[in-house]
């Protein structure tokens, strides 16, 4: 995956920016909430065969849950009144011996 703002890792600082535009400027909450970026960690949440939190949502679930309810969850993230649900703690076996911790996020908030 290519950051926001740069093609086979050439600047894009030629490009005229919403500063420049006279458009308001995004900052870099809203860039980690953008629709495609949103739905690049879905996928990778797929493909790592995400577990379910203490709430029990499987990643087959949150898709749909998420196409339903985003522009709320977005909206209440930015205006800062989003409260996230507990966090599963899982312990992962380390291969020298020992464990590491691991929080699985709750995916919806009820």
């Amino acid at each position: 995956m290519k950051p926001l703002g740069t093609t086979g890792g050439q600047s894009l600082a030629w490009a005229p920016t919403k500063e420049k535009t006279g458009e308001p400027q995004e900052g870099l909450l809203e860039k980690a909430l953008d629709g495609r970026n949103m739905v690049l960690a879905l996928r990778r949440v797929i493909e790592n065969r995400g577990a379910p939190g203490v709430d029990g949502t499987t990643v087959k679930e949150l898709g749909p849950h998420l196409g339903e309810h985003w522009a709320a969850i977005r909206q209440a993230i930015l205006d800062g009144t989003y409260k996230p649900g507990p966090v599963r703690r899982v312990e992962i076996p380390k291969p020298g011996g020992g464990v590491r911790m691991l929080g699985v996020p709750t995916a919806l908030v009820k």
